[in-house]
């Protein structure tokens, strides 16, 4: 990976992070990946492996699903396999792939912002140097939900009872480390509560996240709007909040209600620290197709994710941007595994 000067970077994100605490790397500007007009079918493989380092259900899981019915969509593969192996922020999944696919050139891994900051928290002993990035693929904003029946109708009512009592106001969101706990303790900070203070309940799938609201154990949930789609929806849950600069899918931003943070979440696929050169330029090839194709598009769309195609030497420099600015963020609000 390009390595960036290690001054220049703490310099910069120290000031960033002291003022907004918002990254200024997890809301790039979103784009689409290059259409590949008039060039024939890059063809991968019969059959591909898609190791997802999550839990059933949750946006890794429904992002790696949909990347692989369109690869097959697009004629680059016959069939996908997928293999599940949740827990700590994808940071399970990273070794099983790291130690068993390693070198083998028709088996990919999904990953992201959250496995960015589950090893920036843990410290594990497989980390993101054990993988090569094939392509960024979408960027997701957060959505803070409460249930229905709660009494918090805002933010702003969210913040005052944080100030208030931080302890007694339980957060549930993603994996220890990633980029739900990471806002949350962003948050806290915008709130002015102390992020130490912070009770964070991590989940490997959402799922557990939207049944610890429903259930009362937290007072609020954190994740992508995929993951609360359906309980929104049906009215079970309540978006007082999305992190976003502007309102995004009809629900206010939460800066405009007066807590001054923003980020946005990304998803991207990765390939073993074996695997040759000119067999990852062929794995970009395949994935630009199918992102291209108008099975993923309505996806995209379904789900409202944004598109956010990177790959090459910028996606190379955009991980090493997250990576320490990840390290620093759970400096500066405390995050504890």
């Amino acid at each position: 990976m390009v390595k960036l000067k290690r001054r220049e970077m703490l310099g910069g994100l120290g000031a960033v992070a002291l003022s907004s605490l918002a990254a200024p790397s997890w809301a790039q500007a979103s784009k689409a990946a290059p259409a590949a007009k008039g060039k024939p079918v890059a063809r991968l493989a019969q059959k591909l492996r898609l190791v997802i380092p999550a839990n059933p259900g949750g946006g890794w899981d429904q992002t790696g699903r949909a990347l692989g019915a369109s690869l097959v969509a697009a004629g680059v593969v016959d069939d996908i396999e997928y293999e599940n192996k949740g827990g700590k922020g994808g940071t399970i999944g990273l070794a099983y792939y790291a130690e068993k696919y390693s070198n083998d050139p028709n088996t990919l891994l999904m990953g992201g912002m959250v496995m960015v900051g589950a090893v920036a928290l843990q410290k594990p002993a497989v980390d993101m140097t054990r993988i090569q990035p094939v392509a960024r693929l979408t960027s997701d904003y957060l959505v803070v939900v409460v249930a229905a029946d709660s009494p918090i109708r805002t933010i702003s009512d969210l913040a005052a009872r944080m100030r208030a009592s931080p302890k007694d106001v339980p957060v549930a969101g993603g994996s220890a480390g990633g980029v739900d706990h990471m806002f949350a303790g962003v948050f806290a900070r915008g709130s002015r509560s102390k992020p130490e203070d912070l009770v964070y309940l991590p989940f490997a799938g959402g799922a557990e996240v939207v049944q610890a609201v429903l259930t009362g154990k937290a007072v609020a949930g954190v994740s992508g709007y995929s993951e609360f789609s359906e309980q929104l929806s049906s009215g079970k849950l309540r978006a007082i909040g999305v992190s976003s600069k502007r309102p995004v899918f009809g629900i206010p931003s939460i800066r405009e209600q007066g807590v001054d943070v923003d980020m946005a979440n990304w998803r991207g696929v990765f390939t073993g620290q074996g695997v040759s050169a000119a067999r990852q330029a062929e794995m970009v090839e395949a994935v630009k197709q199918a992102t291209s194709h108008e099975s993923w598009l309505k996806v995209l769309k379904q789900n409202r994710w944004e598109a956010s195609w990177l790959s090459g030497s910028n996606f190379n420099s955009f991980i090493d941007f997250d990576m320490t600015t990840a390290r620093v963020m759970v400096h500066l609000l405390k995050l504890k595994a």
